[in-house]
C-alpha cells in the first residue's frame, strides 16, 4: 500500500513535532485549530485529525466569522460541518466584532480575531490553538517589514510559538497544503478576499510571486530563512535589553550609564523604558527612540522628546528622566 502523499508526510511530520510538547500525563490535553475553511488551515486541520489520536491529545477547531461578507455566516457553518467530518470535537463557531481602526479593516479583523481564539480557548479548556501560517505568508510578513524599515524585530516574521499559540506550518508552503488536500480529494474554500488588491497582504503575496518570477524560485524560502536568523539575533539583544534595564534600575537615569551600551541595545532599553513609564506599545515607533537616543548621542540642548502616553523625555545635566506631560484638554 501506497503511503501518504510527500506533501502530506510534511504536513503530519510538522503537526507530530508540534504536538510533542503536550504529551499526556493523567488527562488527554485538548488542542484546537484555528480554521477558515482555506487550503492552509483545513490542511493543518486534517492532519491534526490524523496526528492527535497518536499523540495522545484531543483534537478540536474553532471557525471565526468575521462578518465581513454577506454568506460568512453560512461559509462558517460549513466549515463547521468539515470539520465535524474529521471528528474534530469540540468545534466552536465564533463571531468576531470588527470595527476598523486608524490601523485599518485588516489590523481590526486580525485584533477581533486573536481575541475570540482567545475567548474560545479559554472557554474550551485548550492548552494550545495551532494556526495555520505558511512559509509564503512568513515570506510576506518579512517583504512588509522590509519596506516598513521598522527594524530588526519585524524582519523576525511570526514565531512558531508564543502564548497558547503553535504555527507548525512555517516550514510547509502553500504549494504542499494545496497539494496534500488534492491527494486526499478534499475540497477547501476559496476566500474572495484572498484576491481583493486593496488588502497590503494580498499585494504582499504578488510581490513575492514577481519576485519568484523574475529572480527565480526560492524567493520565498530565502525571505523566511531570514525570518528565523533575525529572530535568533533579536532574540539576544532583547535579552541583553531587559539585562540593562534591571541594572539601570528607575529613572533619572546618568547619560554616561546609557551611552556606554551599544546603539542595537540602547534602541530596545529606550523602548522599555518608555512602556514601562506607561506609553502604549504599539505607538512606540523608531521615531520616539531615536529621538529619546539623541538626548544623549547628540545633545545640544534641545527640549524634550514627546513620546505616546503623553510622557516627555529630558535631560538636565548629566541625566535623562521620563516625566508626564502636561494635562491633555
Amino acid at each position: 500500500m501506497a503511503g501518504p502523499h510527500p506533501s502530506t508526510a510534511a504536513i503530519r511530520y510538522a503537526v507530530r513535532s508540534a504536538l510533542a510538547e503536550f504529551a499526556p500525563s493523567t488527562e488527554a490535553p485538548l488542542v484546537l485549530v484555528a480554521c477558515s475553511g482555506g487550503a492552509d488551515s483545513l490542511a493543518l486541520a486534517v492532519e491534526l485529525a490524523h496526528e492527535a489520536p497518536r499523540a495522545g491529545v484531543r483534537a478540536g477547531a474553532v471557525v471565526v466569522d468575521h462578518g465581513l461578507q454577506a454568506d460568512s455566516a453560512a461559509v462558517a457553518s460549513m466549515v463547521a460541518d468539515w470539520l465535524g467530518a474529521l471528528a474534530l470535537d469540540p468545534i466552536r463557531v465564533v463571531a468576531a466584532s470588527v470595527t476598523p481602526g486608524p490601523d485599518g479593516l485588516e489590523a481590526a479583523a486580525r485584533q477581533a480575531r486573536y481575541a475570540a481564539l482567545e475567548t474560545a480557548a479559554i472557554d474550551a479548556g485548550a492548552v494550545a490553538v495551532l494556526l495555520g501560517h505558511t512559509l509564503d505568508d512568513q515570506a510576506e510578513q518579512v517583504l512588509l517589514g522590509l519596506v516598513r524599515g521598522s527594524g530588526l524585530r519585524s524582519l523576525a516574521g511570526m514565531p512558531p510559538a508564543r502564548g497558547r499559540y503553535r504555527r507548525p506550518l512555517l516550514g510547509i508552503t502553500r504549494r504542499q497544503c494545496r497539494q496534500s488536500l488534492d491527494d486526499q480529494d478534499i475540497h477547501w474554500w476559496e476566500d474572495p478576499m484572498n484576491e481583493d488588491p486593496a488588502f497590503t497582504r494580498v499585494r504582499a503575496r504578488r510581490a513575492v510571486a514577481d519576485l519568484e518570477r523574475d529572480l527565480g524560485p526560492g524567493v520565498a524560502a530565502a525571505l523566511a530563512r531570514t525570518a528565523g536568523q533575525a529572530r535568533a539575533d533579536a532574540g539576544l539583544l532583547d535579552a541583553l535589553a531587559d539585562e540593562a534595564v534591571a541594572a539601570l534600575g528607575g529613572g533619572p537615569w546618568p547619560v554616561a550609564a546609557l551611552a556606554a551600551y551599544p546603539t542595537p541595545i540602547r534602541t530596545r532599553i529606550w523602548r522599555r523604558l518608555l512602556i514601562d513609564a506607561g506609553a502604549p506599545a504599539g505607538q512606540v515607533s523608531a521615531r520616539h527612540t531615536d529621538a529619546c537616543d539623541a538626548l544623549v548621542t547628540q545633545w545640544r540642548g534641545q527640549g524634550p522628546a514627546h513620546v505616546p502616553g503623553n510622557l516627555r523625555v529630558h535631560r538636565r545635566g548629566a541625566e535623562v528622566a521620563v516625566t508626564p506631560g502636561k494635562p491633555e484638554r
